[in-house]
């Protein structure tokens, strides 16, 4: 085919127009007659963008596949796998931590150090509780009358100290700081916030039971305070709260998931304080 700038003189001045047949654009730009070379760079050009294109579809299926540990059990699951995982590989078999280099005190519980606890305990339920009876946000108001809470045991439990004779202290840092973190973490972070709420009422229905026990039976001759003791039964009151907070996390995002999961360790660290108060 003749190239434009081979087209005759009268062809150029004749009054009949002369129309020039143009290639439609193409995303390669090698030229419509291939030479062998030029056929084999195209044809390595389209099978590179189409294996691009299968890649970036296979990593995307294989992302939307990726399960989290506990995820096929619900949001629940996922928020205790990785609450199992932060304790010492001494304290349950399911655990990933060392154990403390630097060893705790010697297990030495005190009326006075366990009031501490106490006190800073009622302080952070009352907060929560609080929480969500105000419902800054709407899935706040899922967890109002569970029947896990615990401010009003812990009352009556003050109360009955008080007439034992013994001073009731004021909260202290612990508790305090806590309290605080949680309030503020409720206005702006719900997946935070029901992070914190999720690991301080089910650590208390499982190791903080154990550690009632035995606080009891070292200073309270054996006596079960009402913290401990909950109306109906404790397994199905769980259950129903596990129920609401997967169906709460069924909206979430898997970043606001792990978000959520990632307040885990900070939660450890405030009830961790709260607790030592036992032994001072």
């Amino acid at each position: 085919m003749a190239s434009i700038y081979s087209i005759s003189q009268s062809q150029l001045f004749s009054k009949k127009p002369q129309f020039i047949s143009t290639q439609k654009a193409s995303i390669f730009p090698i030229s419509t007659s291939f030479s062998p070379l030029n056929r084999f760079a195209f044809t390595s050009m389209k099978m590179v963008v189409a294996a691009t294109g299968t890649t970036a579809a296979a990593e995307a299926e294989e992302k939307s596949k990726k399960r989290y540990p506990g995820e096929g059990k619900g949001f629940v699951e996922e928020m205790r796998f990785v609450a199992m995982k932060l304790h010492t590989k001494d304290q349950s078999k399911e655990g990933e931590k060392e154990a403390q280099e630097k060893p705790l005190p010697k297990w030495e519980p005190t009326i006075n150090g366990y009031l501490k606890f106490l006190v800073d305990s009622k302080l952070v339920y009352d907060t929560l509780e609080k929480i969500v009876e105000k419902a800054d946000f709407p899935e706040y108001a899922e967890f109002r009358n569970t029947g896990l809470e615990r401010a009003g045991s812990l009352e009556k439990d003050l109360a009955w100290f008080k007439e034992q004779g013994h001073s009731i202290p004021e909260p202290s840092s612990p508790g305090l700081d806590y309290s605080a973190y949680v309030e503020e973490l409720s206005k702006k972070d719900p997946q935070a916030f029901i992070c914190h709420f999720y690991n301080t009422y089910f650590a208390h229905s499982a190791g903080g039971r154990m550690i009632g026990k035995k606080v009891a039976k070292e200073v309270l001759n054996g006596k079960e305070l009402e913290f401990y003791k909950w109306d109906g039964d404790l397994s199905e009151l769980l259950q129903n709260v596990r129920d609401k907070l997967n169906i709460v996390a069924e909206s979430w995002t898997r970043e606001e998931k792990n978000h959520c999961l990632e307040e885990t360790e900070k939660s450890f660290k405030f009830s961790g304080q709260i607790l030592r108060l036992i032994l001072s």
